[in-house]
């Protein structure tokens, strides 16, 4: 299986934060995922931004499902690659 790159999609830096952390006990990633602040477009207040959370997959053994429903309990979602 090929490198795969997943990006979740989440409300707030809080958010995201916790996210990263919690995505090494569920799903056993190695690498720390990496945090992408995503002003909206045509947005210039910090508070409209969605955090992204990528996380590299190198072996592409997470299950996109699973990424799904664990981004969703923070009110985000995994974007289609």
């Amino acid at each position: 299986m090929s490198d795969v790159r997943h990006v979740l999609v989440l409300p707030d830096r809080d958010a995201a934060e916790e996210a990263a952390e919690a995505l090494r006990d569920r799903f056993g990633v190695q690498e720390e995922p990496q945090l992408v602040r995503d002003a909206l477009a045509g947005e210039d207040d910090a508070e409209d931004a969605q955090w992204l959370v990528v996380v590299e997959d190198p072996r592409g053994r997470l299950d996109p499902r699973g990424l799904d429903d664990f981004a969703a309990e923070w009110e985000g979602w995994r974007e289609e690659p």
